[in-house]
């Protein structure tokens, strides 16, 4: 049981491995957009 697949077809190990990947590729595509919104910001600011 404990290699049981769940719906998404991942066993448990696979889709926590799958989510780490998943948060740390989330992680710095949000990092490089706030980088480039400070960039924009004091090259013109908007508000």
């Amino acid at each position: 049981m404990a290699n049981e697949k769940q719906l998404a077809g991942l066993t448990d190990e696979e889709a926590q491995e799958f989510n780490g990947f998943f948060m740390q590729g989330m992680s710095a595509f949000i990092g490089v957009a706030a980088f480039a919104h400070l960039l924009a910001w004091f090259w013109r600011p908007w508000l």
